[in-house]
């Protein structure tokens, strides 16, 4: 691949700012391991039907942050870069890229022949129409990207154009996870909404069929599909339907998805009771795997009510026990980290910082008490929101309701399902904590409590300075002194309060073949035997 020295130093940087997946999973999957090459006895055909806890809202990924639009949508709509096992980035819809030395400028020269699901070939005016939209609509983009712009060159080139050079823009463009920068015909994008695209058309290995409200969600085997030439690795390369037919089946019921799973009614688990792993375990037709989920966070409502003030924000990471809660979310200790850092337990090795360490699990609840008080907590009833539909988010809610009510604060819990959740945390009327799992980011300032416009409503001058000193660093170790800047910042400010790192358990069938995880399972080059 053609690319310059600059977009070397790109992929470099991404490397080292990431390593993650590190020892992360269970030896069976190897998940972040490199794939290997479909055997020629493979058995092509059939169905996966994938049992998968919570309904999104949209697939189209430039107005979600949600991983399960991310898990799900990734299959019908590719991005013009990827990532590797190593989370180098590597060639997608783009052939190639280059930057200018000024670092103002990335060239990408787009594959030919890649036809969208609707039949029309995808030139540089679908790109460049999908990424603008994107830049201006989704978090990722207006976060990263301000003042940016693509544009046509011809049928086959689009140039990123940059206000400033800036060192995640490559890394912010090869990451699939919630918000991910999908490319859909310009027609689809000129015809979209507020709340999303009207059709989901894509360039993927599976093209959408059909969503039954509550049911499922059907995706078919694009047979028209152009993949990769190269061996398939991480996110990269090779991409093959394995299976004619995949379903999202949705199960928020725990004992409702094991059942069907024992039973053969599905194929994978995506995100399994901890409480019925050691069950699943004595079948020696299903295999069980462990991967990195995210970040168990407290979400504080900063534009009105109590948490307005940092004090009473401080107060609750004074007063909480965080293992006790981390136990009653993930039940044993071998699916979460106690972990002070804004990143993940495994990214440390990259992003690791001191700072802040000492104010994180303090299990004092009696200094958390006369905190509030000073704050100016007056024995109001606080309510707490979250979402039944992951099992670690409702039961971390619970535990924490719990603590609550030690440190002598009323509360309120509602629960609602994934849906309503996603569209009841935008109104600051409706909420004073969030208790939310957060997906891992490439990189801290992709994090979503960084964001003015993401629930919490953070907005801090400070953070806004760190920011552009962090994104506009010339080089990875001056990001990293930005990093304990930014760590400083976390405690002292408490856009959340984090309780720690936890794991998922999927579970397949034996007859599944080659599942893999990036960034959320992977379902393109896997067969099912039956």
């Amino acid at each position: 691949m053609k690319s310059s020295s600059m977009a070397k130093k790109f992929c470099l940087l991404f490397l080292a700012l990431c390593l993650m997946g590190c020892g992360a999973q269970s030896s069976q999957n190897e998940a972040t391991t490199s794939d290997t090459n479909i055997n020629t006895e493979t058995k092509v055909g059939g169905e996966l039907k994938v049992a998968y806890q919570a309904q999104p809202q949209t697939l189209d990924s430039h107005v979600t942050t949600s991983q399960a639009s991310a898990t799900i949508g990734r299959n019908i709509f590719e991005t013009l870069v990827t990532i590797d096992t190593k989370y180098q980035i590597k060639p997608m819809l783009a052939d190639s890229w280059e930057q200018s030395e000024d670092g103002k400028t990335v060239t990408f020269q787009l594959r030919k022949g890649v036809r969208f699901h609707n039949g029309k070939e995808m030139t540089a005016e679908d790109v460049v129409a999908s990424m603008n939209r994107w830049i201006t609509i989704s978090s990722a983009g207006k976060d990263h990207f301000e003042g940016a712009s693509f544009e046509v060159k011809d049928a086959n080139t689009a140039i990123l154009h940059l206000k400033q050079p800036t060192a995640t823009a490559m890394p912010i463009l090869a990451y699939l996870g919630g918000n991910y920068p999908a490319i859909m015909p310009k027609e689809i994008i000129d015809t979209a909404d507020s709340k999303g695209v009207k059709d989901y058309v894509g360039t993927g290995p599976f093209q959408f069929k059909e969503w039954k409200q509550d049911q499922h969600i059907h995706l078919a085997k694009y047979p028209e599909y152009q993949t990769r030439s190269e061996v398939a690795d991480g996110l990269a390369g090779k991409r093959e339907a394995l299976v004619d037919d995949l379903y999202f089946q949705f199960t928020p019921d725990a004992s409702t998805q094991v059942a069907g799973l024992i039973a053969d009614e599905y194929d994978v688990a995506a995100d399994v009771s901890y409480d019925n792993v050691e069950r699943l375990e004595s079948d020696s037709n299903i295999k069980i795997d462990i991967a990195p989920t995210g970040m168990l966070n407290l979400y504080f409502n900063k534009k009105k009510g109590l948490f307005t003030n940092a004090k009473a924000r401080q107060a609750i990471g004074t007063g909480i026990d965080a293992e006790s809660i981390l136990i009653g979310a993930y039940t044993n200790e071998k699916y979460y980290k106690l972990n002070s850092s804004m990143m993940m337990y495994y990214q440390l090795g990259q992003w690791s910082s001191e700072i802040g360490k000492e104010l994180y699990n303090q299990n004092n609840p009696e200094k958390a008490k006369q905190m509030l008080t000073e704050a100016g907590y007056k024995g109001e009833e606080i309510k707490i929101v979250t979402s039944r539909d992951y099992e670690d988010m409702y039961n971390g809610a619970v535990a924490f309701q719990q603590q609550l009510e030690k440190m002598g604060v009323k509360t309120k819990l509602e629960v609602y399902d994934w849906p309503t959740f996603t569209e009841l945390r935008n109104d600051e009327n409706k909420f004073d904590i969030l208790v939310i799992t957060n997906t891992p980011k490439p990189e801290p300032s992709s994090l979503a409590f960084m964001r003015k416009d993401f629930p919490g409503w953070t907005d801090s001058p400070e953070l806004d300075k760190l920011l552009v000193a962090f994104r506009g660093a010339p080089n990875l170790e001056q990001a990293k002194v930005v990093y304990d800047d930014l760590q400083k910042w976390f405690y002292e400010y408490a856009p959340v309060v984090k309780i720690g790192d936890g794991n998922s358990v999927s579970a397949t069938q034996i007859s599944v073949k080659n599942m893999r995880w990036l960034d959320g399972l992977i379902f393109w080059n896997v067969s099912n035997q039956k």
